[in-house]
């Protein structure tokens, strides 16, 4: 009998310390509520998130492409619809060109006859087969711009034949 009060005793004694031993876990988040962040203008309140870039075109109804930012933009009517989103181009020896363009022509499933690769979405707007198209963000094109295979069906679908493209 002696020895069942010890280990009684023990497992208070344990419990106890268990118990009231300082706590070394972080609190329930319930415990301490975290501020919430607004998207209010005002000073004392401002966003923690940067706006999007606007487009640096003057391009109204069609596509800007920011070559220095490597963004392209998709707009109706003044408005930004699709954008910015990530874009790849051309190297030095086969850069894409800068300058103001228009839609040329579409082809949902165009191969390169000359290189012989796939360019899913292509939307051509300039000399030498140049075009949005989906490709590889982090390889060079032949002087197209590379698109995410969801923006250049975007781009595919947003464009049509006669739209502004404006490369700078």
């Amino acid at each position: 009998m002696h020895r069942t009060g010890v280990v009684t005793l023990l497992g208070a004694v344990l419990v106890t310390a268990a118990c009231s031993a300082p706590r070394t876990t972080t609190p329930s988040p319930l415990a301490e509520p975290v501020p919430l962040t607004t998207t209010s203008a005002s000073p004392a309140t401002s966003a923690t998130t940067t706006p999007p870039p606007a487009p640096p075109c003057a391009v109204t109804t069609g596509a800007c492409v920011s070559l220095a930012q490597r963004l392209a933009w998709l707009l109706r009517d003044g408005r930004v619809v699709h954008g910015p989103v990530p874009a790849g181009f051309g190297p030095p020896d086969q850069a894409t060109p800068a300058g103001a363009f228009h839609v040329v022509w579409k082809d949902r499933e165009h191969r390169s006859s000359q290189y012989g690769t796939d360019m899913p979405n292509s939307v051509f707007f300039a000399a030498g087969g140049i075009a949005f198209h989906a490709g590889p963000l982090d390889a060079p094109s032949h002087g197209c711009v590379h698109l995410s295979e969801a923006d250049s069906a975007a781009f595919f679908d947003g464009l049509n034949v006669g739209d502004a493209v404006q490369v700078l």
